[in-house]
């Protein structure tokens, strides 16, 4: 059996976070669920936490504010004494014609997807780095790289900034024992809410302006999307990968790997760029610096 850890995951009240809140604390782990106003709005959330098996805690943790991701970082290793996995899930979509989204909108997509787990981040590693041991698991989106429909703009390009982010990181953290995973999901149009959820442009104006030309594509996208993906796909899956990568040694942790039922083509993208990457880092005589384990 794998040695329990110690695990934090952001986004945790809903979607892909909290299937692998459950999915983690079935492994044994212990399970800090970060979500915001535990008290408040996600305070059911936070309770049906409590009825689940395992040892799985709800954690207050705006991603989006310095001193609460402080307070949450210090609350988790008062309790556990050390923090062993990060999983940066915390994510909003938007929908809708990029020119329509505000500075400020796109901003704070930048926020959440980016700036959010450069915070945690700088919270938890000084710690990780001390225990010489880790792992990173960063959740990213498929369409980022793979068939990148129109009307969702502003999430891929923030979804693309994390990626980025993730990938150098993992070269500076290697040598701390600390192993980056990247785990990439297809656009599941159901399970997760977040087309449900998604947030829309401030410009009313100019949001409209598009619906001459656009309007029924726009409505009729989510179906399109919808309909690549095979009719047994769970969202669950994204969770079970999760899991499975926190629960396997570090020789055998894949440093990418997409669970995309629709296959948009993002595995081959990001296939080439991590070989280029690799080819690139032996030129330069740092492949020490390279993860153990290739892509799936």
């Amino acid at each position: 059996m794998p040695a329990a850890k110690v695990v934090v995951v952001t986004g945790a009240s809903s979607g892909f976070g909290a299937m692998s809140v459950r999915a983690l604390a079935d492994s044994d782990h212990t399970v800090y669920a970060g979500m915001r106003d535990v008290g408040g709005h996600n305070a059911d959330a936070a309770r049906d936490l409590e009825t689940q098996a395992g040892d799985l805690r709800a954690l207050e943790l705006d991603v989006q504010d310095d001193d609460a991701v402080a307070a949450a970082v210090n609350e988790v290793l008062a309790r556990s004494g050390r923090i062993d996995v990060i999983v940066h899930n915390a994510g909003h979509m938007v929908l809708g014609p990029a020119e329509a989204f505000t500075p400020d909108q796109l901003a704070a997509v930048y926020d959440v997807n980016v700036l959010g787990a450069q915070r945690l981040n700088r919270a938890a590693l000084p710690a990780m780095r001390e225990q010489a041991a880790g792992l990173l698991v960063w959740v990213g989106s498929s369409s980022t790289r793979g068939g990148c429909p129109p009307f969702l703009g502003p999430y891929f390009a923030a979804k693309a900034a994390e990626d980025a982010l993730a990938v150098s990181y993992a070269g500076e953290l290697i040598r701390y024992g600390i192993d980056t995973t990247i785990v990439v999901p297809g656009a599941f149009t159901s399970g997760t809410n977040h087309f449900a959820n998604a947030g829309t442009p401030d410009d009313a104006e100019r949001d409209r302006a598009y619906d001459a030309e656009y309007g029924q594509l726009r409505r009729e996208l989510p179906d399109r999307l919808g309909s690549l993906v095979p009719a047994d796909a769970e969202a669950g899956e994204v969770a079970d990968v999760i899991a499975r990568v926190v629960d396997l040694p570090r020789s055998e942790r894949p440093f990418r790997i997409h669970v995309d039922p629709s296959h948009d083509g993002s595995e081959i993208v990001c296939a080439v760029g991590d070989r280029i990457r690799t080819d690139f880092f032996h030129r330069v005589g740092i492949a020490d610096l390279l993860p153990a384990f290739p892509s799936l």
